[in-house]
């Protein structure tokens, strides 16, 4: 089962995570990850950010990611839950879960979704409290940590 929410609304982690599972005893690992809006130190005035995003074409981006990841790992369930408008620093962006027979492929596949998300999702970042709002531009690294999944043969 693989499933993309784009909410407005903030999101638990427990409870995503133990919606993950759904009661199988066939998992016997989750793997998830929580993104947060950091403050930056280097730049006090940074009060969070708003992420604007592409519906329905965000999803099938993030949903081909994680049906890549169900083909090169044995992934049982997979879930993104990605939040758009205005945030504030400490609010919760994102949320990647990953169930597997195995933490091996949970960790792995978790790891591939989120690189993957970070270079492919149709999602647009502006930094609030700055002199002109500035859109946030791709890292370097994030493309680097994507493009090491394609070098692997997997």
């Amino acid at each position: 089962m693989f499933s993309v929410s784009l909410q407005q609304a903030d999101f638990d982690p427990g409870a995503l995570e133990d919606a993950l599972r759904g009661g199988s005893t066939d998992i016997g690992a989750t793997a998830c990850f929580t993104g947060y809006v950091r403050r930056d130190p280097n730049r006090p005035q940074l009060t969070g950010l708003s992420i604007e995003h592409y519906p329905g074409m965000t999803e099938k981006t993030i949903e081909a990611s994680l049906v890549d990841a169900s083909a090169r790992w044995p992934v049982e369930c997979a879930r993104v839950v990605h939040r758009f408008g205005p945030l504030d620093v400490g609010d919760r962006i994102v949320w990647v879960g990953v169930s597997s027979s195995h933490r091996a492929a949970a960790f792995a596949a978790c790891e591939f979704i989120m690189d993957t998300l970070k270079t492919t999702a149709t999602l647009w970042k502006r930094e609030l409290g700055l002199p002109g709002e500035p859109w946030v531009e791709a890292k370097a690294q994030d493309r680097v940590r994507a493009a090491r999944w394609r070098k692997e043969n997997l």
